[in-house]
């Protein structure tokens, strides 16, 4: 390959790929398991949270005791 026929090198400027960087605290014991299970679908223990949380995000459903669904219609009406 000559010099003239090189691609140039492209470089994101960091933050512009929709991510956001955050911290938060995690038990020892939960990090170890993450990054099992992370060395076994072959994926980064940040791939493997960002899919779980998609998933727990997606599917979680809300339940609300009786008085307090009727105070949150009262709060936000035709929301529920």
């Amino acid at each position: 390959m000559s010099e003239n026929s090189r691609e140039p090198l492209t470089i994101k400027i960091r933050g512009e790929d929709g991510y956001r960087v955050t911290k938060i605290r995690v038990r020892e014991g939960l990090i170890q398991h993450l990054d099992r299970l992370a060395d076994e679908v072959h994926c980064s223990r940040n791939e493997l949270i960002n899919r779980m949380l998609e998933y727990g995000i997606k599917n979680t459903i809300i339940e609300h005791l009786p008085n307090q669904e009727i105070e949150e219609r009262k709060k936000h009406p035709g929301v529920l």
